[in-house]
């Protein structure tokens, strides 16, 4: 029985061994697996990462465009408003002509209408 103990334990030890050395290669063909897709997964980032930047540069132009859009129509808008302003100011200094024109007619009517009275009293008074 000695002996027979004796290969059982070199035939378990020699398995053993062997079960050591496959799963070493397996852990280093793992390991090389592992390594490939660590570096496909980089690249793989890399390139959604650039894609994102091209898109976000993308969306950065369109915002500038529209940007600079917006303040030429609101320049354009403020100009029409002086503009609008000015033609308000001329409106209301047309209305002011008018209504002084209106009050300078109707003070000539009063001057025509009083001239004959002050030659009346010119008159009398030279008469006197």
């Amino acid at each position: 029985m000695g002996r027979n103990q004796k290969q059982i334990l070199v035939g378990l030890a020699a398995a053993m061994v062997l079960g050591l050395v496959v799963y070493m290669r397996l852990w280093i063909i793992d390991y090389s697996m592992s390594t490939d897709e660590a570096e496909l997964l980089r690249r793989q980032f890399d390139l959604a990462n650039r894609e994102a930047m091209d898109e976000s540069a993308e969306w950065r132009r369109m915002y500038d465009h529209e940007l600079d859009r917006a303040n030429s129509c609101n320049s354009e808008l403020n100009k029409l408003k002086e503009s609008f302003e000015k033609v308000g100011d001329v409106a209301r200094i047309n209305q002011k002509l008018t209504n002084l024109q209106e009050e300078n007619a109707a003070l000539r009517k009063e001057v025509d209408a009083l001239q004959p009275r002050l030659e009346a009293e010119k008159s009398r008074c030279g008469s006197q």
